[in-house]
């Protein structure tokens, strides 16, 4: 009886935590991971692809495309836009 309870609250210990949000974080900024995951496949989508190298488009921003997540929009605002987007994009 005390191993299934042991067994019990370990597992609901292990589902509370697996349930939670990931974050990434860019200095004092705060992003969820599937956030960031979509702003990735919209940078790399936008790539100019050589064999030998790999060169972003002239002009492409992220803050142009509709299905840029609602949660970057303040960063759009920002001079350092492109800066931020290509640090989470690594």
């Amino acid at each position: 009886m005390r191993g299934l309870v042991s067994f019990t609250v370990l597992a609901l210990l292990l589902l509370v935590h697996s349930s939670q949000a990931v974050y990434v974080q860019d200095g004092n900024l705060k992003f969820s991971l599937e956030s960031v995951k979509k702003l990735k496949e919209l940078m790399d989508e936008n790539k100019v692809i050589n064999p030998r190298i790999v060169v972003a488009k002239a002009g492409y921003s992220p803050c142009q495309d509709k299905a840029l997540p609602e949660e970057f929009q303040p960063v759009c605002k920002r001079e350092d836009a492109p800066m931020i987007f290509e640090r989470l994009c690594m």
